[in-house]
């Protein structure tokens, strides 16, 4: 039997999308992603808490997120966990563990970064719009990346 490696988050971007290329120029696009937990203590008092998270998004979709993405935008990630290991400056080995998307849907239409063509003839980015899928050429398949072909 299989395995499922599958994340589904809904949050909002802390921060401006960040795109860059690798070595080879193929574009990727880094987000942060908060989402926010709720609930009440034994007390009755409201408690929250924020969880961040990473999201990498690649090829064509990655430049249409820097286009059309804003700090507080919020959106919907499809994509799975992929951990990259390396070790620092002090020799330590140290560990992130990413989003990489496959899909990405901006939401809330009237948000920041919510204007703009896409130079495609689409128009305005609306509420649900997703975002295209990457080309099979740009999709990322078999191995991750190589830590020489991340650019951060």
């Amino acid at each position: 039997m299989g395995s499922v490696n599958k994340v589904i988050l809904v949050g909002n971007l802390g921060a401006d999308p960040e795109l860059k290329y690798t070595p080879s120029n193929r574009p990727v696009c880094n987000l942060r992603v908060a989402t926010n937990e709720v609930w009440k203590d034994k007390g009755g008092q409201k408690q929250e808490r924020t969880e961040w998270h990473r999201v990498n998004v690649w090829g064509e979709q990655a430049e249409h997120c820097s286009k059309y993405l804003a700090k507080g935008r919020m959106v919907y990630v499809e994509g799975r966990l992929q951990t990259r290991s390396w070790d620092d400056k002090e020799g330590k080995k140290r560990y992130s563990t990413e989003v990489v998307a496959d899909r990405v849907v901006f939401l809330g239409g009237q948000g920041p970064g919510a204007e703009g063509s896409t130079g495609g003839g689409h128009g305005k980015r609306a509420w649900g719009e997703e975002v295209p899928a990457p080309a099979a050429a740009d999709a990322p398949s078999g191995p991750p990346p190589s830590d020489d072909d991340i650019p951060f």
